[in-house]
């Protein structure tokens, strides 16, 4: 199954933000909310929190440690200059252990 992973694995989510021509553009704020199975969401602001990286012009990504199984949540939005949003999902395997 696509976007499928094991308890315990690291996911890189992937946001990636452009312009009305498609070109790669910074927003002015990123955030990224996560939401686990057990509907615990977590908020990350790009420039305040570690976790929420930039890895390229208007690509940036969080690293979810999948510690809980069932299907997950996510978003990124950003507002100012390159307002945009996006939304998505992984599940995380129920397994023996």
């Amino acid at each position: 199954m696509a976007n499928e992973y094991n308890k315990g694995d690291k996911v890189g989510v992937i946001g990636t933000f452009t312009g009305s021509a498609g070109n790669a553009v910074d927003p002015d704020v990123v955030r990224f909310v996560v939401r686990n199975p057990r509907g615990v969401e977590t908020t990350y602001l790009y420039g305040t929190d570690a976790a929420l990286v930039k890895s390229a012009t208007g690509i940036y990504q969080v690293d979810v440690s999948a510690d809980v199984e069932g299907t997950w949540y996510y978003r990124y939005y950003s507002t100012g200059s390159g307002q945009a949003a996006g939304e998505g999902s992984f599940t995380v395997a129920f397994g023996a252990f």
